[in-house]
């Protein structure tokens, strides 16, 4: 996955649904005031904010975001599960939503607590930053 130079807002403008888009734009003004970083393409559909070096036991390193989402046609993917404090706990207040391994799958903004959610992102990017340095 690399950054691009493409336009955040234009790509979040192409999406068909309205909803999709609204919901898109939510979340971007969230990361941004919890992060104070901005958003930036990553490959063809992730938006991230800021990033930090991946270095795998065989020595190869990658560059990826510390914060991350993509706005996909079925459901929103924020990639902020990263077992910090109090993980089960926000989620089980959250509302309808799916999680895989780090990420969390909502339908729409709607479905869930958007305190809650952003509660979420705001404890995954701490524990992110204090991890990564």
């Amino acid at each position: 996955m690399k950054q691009s130079n493409d336009s955040v807002t234009e790509f979040i403008k192409s999406i068909q649904n309205d909803t999709r888009q609204k919901d898109g734009f939510f979340v971007i003004d969230m990361m941004r005031r919890i992060t104070n970083l901005e958003p930036e393409r990553w490959g063809p559909s992730i938006i991230g904010f800021g990033y930090y070096i991946q270095e795998y036991e065989t020595g190869r390193k990658s560059k990826l975001p510390l914060m991350a989402f993509s706005p996909r046609k079925q459901h929103l993917v924020l990639y902020v599960l990263n077992n910090f404090e109090k993980q089960q706990q926000l989620l089980d207040k959250l509302g309808k939503h799916r999680t895989g391994k780090i990420c969390l799958y909502i339908n729409k903004i709607s479905d869930v607590n958007p305190e809650v959610l952003e509660e979420i992102v705001e404890c995954s990017f701490k524990k992110f930053k204090l991890k990564k340095g």
